[in-house]
């Protein structure tokens, strides 16, 4: 694991096609081990993003921030372009990305993106996540992911455990700061952009999630063209978590296409 502006882990072997992928509000980067470990020879440089994991917590929070420090990370890796994986809140950077700086971007692949989201949404989702979310020991904190991540694998809550709860006095939390959230809700509200032309996309909405408006999807076929590529996964918003071996197969075959 790498401490660069934002900390890194790193998947897959060395020598791998080089993939920038990041997660989504309130996650990590070791959400990502589970797919690439399903892409062989893809070397996986998944962050933690700015105010979540074992990053720096300290603001500025907005999406020309989360650029600038995903930017840092490839330069840090000595990497000039590389194939950008985004989920949610990340698929958002990451299309901010490749307009700031389409020559790093070599391929975008967009999990369920959140972006161009209803206001009064976003406001509700902002106010919530300003609550208390900390539980008294580890069965009541197992209890209330697997309720959250209904019909994923049991491997996939007890990871997330691992990794992503900590021990705050007698409570325990999850590794992310809440203002920062606050504040990724609210990006989330911007007006949607598209990738820039000419950039080779995969879209993957999940079909059990509302966050992937048809307006925008309709947006990207006028700008990118046969650049696009769009494939709905029969998955709730963790699509990637869910259906593994499906969204692996997806990535797989576009990075070879």
């Amino acid at each position: 694991m790498t401490q660069l502006p934002l900390h890194v882990h790193p998947f897959g072997p060395a020598d791998g096609r080089p993939v920038l992928a990041m997660h989504g509000v309130t996650g990590h980067g070791a959400r990502y081990r589970v797919l690439a470990e399903a892409l062989p020879g893809v070397r996986v440089h998944a962050v933690d993003l700015r105010g979540h994991g074992r990053s720096p917590w300290n603001p500025p929070w907005r999406i020309e921030q989360h650029v600038a420090d995903v930017l840092g990370v490839l330069d840090g890796l000595g990497l000039d372009r590389a194939t950008v994986v985004g989920h949610s809140f990340g698929g958002a950077i990451a299309v901010h990305l490749a307009r700031t700086a389409p020559e790093r971007v070599e391929r975008l692949v967009l999990l369920d993106p959140a972006l161009g989201l209803d206001p009064e949404r976003m406001l509700e989702q902002a106010e919530a996540i300003r609550a208390d979310e900390s539980f008294p020991d580890l069965d009541a904190a197992r209890a209330d992911r697997a309720q959250r991540w209904a019909g994923l694998p049991a491997d996939r809550i007890e990871a997330e455990l691992a990794e992503h709860l900590v021990a705050d006095g007698d409570r325990l939390r999850y590794r992310y700061c809440q203002s920062a959230v606050v504040v990724a809700w609210s990006e989330m509200a911007r007006p949607a952009i598209t990738p820039p032309a000419g950039t080779p996309t995969l879209l993957l909405p999940a079909a059990k999630a509302d966050f992937v408006d048809p307006a925008w999807v309709e947006a990207c076929r006028a700008e990118l063209g046969d650049a696009l590529t769009v494939a709905e996964v029969d998955a709730g918003h963790m699509l990637f978590l869910e259906r593994t071996e499906e969204v692996a197969r997806l990535v797989g075959e576009f990075l070879a296409s």
